[in-house]
């Protein structure tokens, strides 16, 4: 049976998980309702954050499939996928036309000599233009700096939501056949399996299972794999060291199913080689070419994980202690390839990541694990090299209502960005700045406020440039509680109209915790415990109900991007609070 290796790209939200899912339920590869989006915070948030494989037989042809993240932060995950595949779908929504993820996947791509596909999805969006999407690809294609062949692309134009897709724009829409055919046309059949070939295969992926350890996931270049066989790693260096195969499998649908062989072409499962890394090549011969190593993009964030030690401290969490935190960090970096981790400064973990939303994974998956901990305010990587400092900078591309436009420019050139281009859209206007990571910290929120939700907002990181200076950023403070206990409506009240509360009614806190922010920028004790001065005269207007404005709850990626320098989050299974490093006034003075 012949073998394509495709991996489908896209910028978030453009809709290839959904294809994914469309094209396996049409081939038979799995039943109605399943979705490659597997993992709960996937499902919930609507992106991929892992990068996914699955298989497909369309006319006697087997199609291995990699679902990519479409997230900027997840980008570790789309570079080593690339080398694994022979070619790529590009998914582009027909309305948007391609966006900052768009370009950094297609540039990846393009480098490695692979030549997309075009799928022009949504194209029944009301405001979905196919021409200009493919001019917009066209421009984006000759910019990124393709050859002539990889120019030529084909286009297919799809709504994956409703599983069908057409070559021409005047063809009828039935299901995606014309995609399915046009991936067997476009794209290189893999090398087939030749008697007496030296194994030649890449790991491309890493996954865990609790019976078998570590799994690394692998292309078969030559030769073959054999269940319970022994086999040469050899590392980027060349050096080679012995292991074993211990289970074997290949995918069906988004199946594991087990296998004593598997030849060129495929895509493999292994386990029982634990010390594995991304990019060793595996062979059956000691003095086998060792392939090309894959490189990762660097962290640009770093922060600190530590045990949580304020006053509600082993409340909710069964793991609390730094040495089950150090253990769960270590479990981590079998798997998340973009991650770093620092283990020796003691208690606490210095933790490197590709931005905040990489962090805020991470830490959601550990309290929903039963994990509790507290963190440092996220912080960028500052470089120094021979032309002096240089610190990370990303490019940002807004779409929003030309009323908001003012307000935008005017915050990002306070954060040390500058404007590069401005491109109306009928009533929208598309924005592209360039600026230190930095000022991007703890901007989203605020973009959210001054777009009223009506705005969207793409980064990606273009590289290491010389350190941009002082930026001002915080313009709120911190409303601090001074005394222990539970919150009163009468005591929050008073305080609604200094800013924006965090707690509401019969929230139990204790002194140094942050309860909200004041509008003004400056710090504030306050006592939100205070009760109301009961006495036996009954005076008018004393009896007024009070009106409380509802709280902002603090989520994990609102608490990173408001949290200042002096101020750590604590994460638990149930609650998220921000408190002062140093609890009493007394101590904050002091230092």
């Amino acid at each position: 049976m012949e073998t394509r290796n495709i991996a489908i790209i896209a910028h978030v939200d453009h809709g290839k998980t959904t294809l994914t899912d469309a094209i396996m339920r049409q081939t038979g590869a799995v039943a109605e309702g399943s979705s490659m989006d597997s993992n709960s915070l996937e499902q919930e948030r609507g992106i991929t954050i892992y990068a996914k494989n699955a298989s497909v037989t369309y006319k006697d042809t087997k199609i291995n499939i990699v679902d990519t993240p479409g997230h900027a932060d997840f980008g570790s995950e789309v570079e080593r996928v690339l080398r694994s595949i022979d070619a790529v779908l590009l998914v582009v929504d027909a309305q948007e036309g391609p966006m900052p993820q768009t370009r950094f996947v297609l540039k990846k791509s393009l480098e490695l000599g692979l030549k997309p596909i075009v799928v022009l999805n949504k194209i029944d969006k009301p405001a979905a233009d196919t021409d200009k999407a493919e001019e917009q690809v066209l421009e984006l294609f000759l910019e990124l700096g393709a050859s002539d062949e990889q120019a030529d692309f084909t286009v297919v134009y799809a709504i994956g939501r409703d599983g069908v897709a057409k070559k021409n724009m005047d063809d009828e829409l039935k299901d995606l056949t014309p995609l399915l055919d046009t991936i067997l046309e476009e794209v290189p059949a893999a090398k087939e399996y030749a008697e007496g070939d030296t194994l030649k295969a890449q790991i491309f992926n890493l996954g865990y299972d609790n019976f078998l350890g570590r799994l690394a996931i692998a292309r078969i270049y030559e030769g073959k794999i054999v269940d319970n066989a022994p086999i040469f790693i050899k590392d980027g260096d060349g050096a080679a060291r012995k292991g074993k195969v211990t289970k074997l499998s290949t995918f069906q649908g988004l199946e594991q199913v087990p296998v004593k062989e598997a030849y060129a072409g495929d895509i493999v499962l292994i386990a029982g080689l634990e010390d594995i890394n991304i990019g060793e090549t595996l062979t059956d011969a000691e003095e086998g070419e060792t392939l090309p190593s894959i490189s990762v993009d660097e962290p640009t964030i770093g922060l600190t994980f530590m045990p949580n030690a304020s006053p509600f401290a082993g409340r909710e969490g069964k793991y609390v202690t730094s040495r089950q935190i150090k253990e769960r960090l270590e479990k981590e970096l079998e798997v998340n390839v973009g991650l770093q981790v620092d283990f020796a400064q003691g208690d606490s973990f210095e933790v490197f990541g590709r931005g905040e939303m990489h962090i805020s994974i991470l830490l959601e998956n550990m309290r929903r694990e039963g994990y509790e901990l507290a963190v440092s305010q996220p912080r960028v990587i500052i470089r120094e090299d021979e032309s002096g400092k240089t610190e990370p900078f990303e490019e940002v591309i807004i779409d929003t209502p030309e009323q908001f436009q003012g307000a935008i420019i005017e915050r990002l050139s306070n954060r040390g960005f500058i404007m590069q281009n401005m491109v109306p859209e009928g009533n929208q206007v598309r924005l592209t700045f360039e600026g230190p990571t930095r000022g991007l910290l703890g901007y989203r929120g605020q973009f959210i406020i001054d777009t009223k939700g009506e705005g969207i907002l793409c980064s990606r990181v273009i590289g290491f440039r010389p350190y941009a200076g002082e930026i001002k950023k915080r313009a709120v403070g911190s409303m601090v509680s001074m005394a222990p206990g539970k919150a009163l409506g009468f005591a929050l009240f008073n305080l609604q109209d200094r800013g924006t509360l965090y707690i509401g009614p019969g929230t139990e806190v204790y002194e140094g915790m942050v309860i909200g922010n004041t509008s003004k920028g400056e710090e504030m004790v306050v006592n939100p415990t205070k009760g109301k001065n009961l006495t036996n005269v009954r005076a008018s207007g004393s009896d007024d109900a009070i009106d409380l404005v509802p709280p902002q709850p603090l989520s994990i990626e609102i608490g990173l991007e408001i949290m200042a320098d002096d101020e750590l989050l604590e994460v638990t299974p149930n609650s998220v609070r921000l408190r002062k490093r140093h609890l009493k006034e007394s101590e904050r003075k002091r230092a």
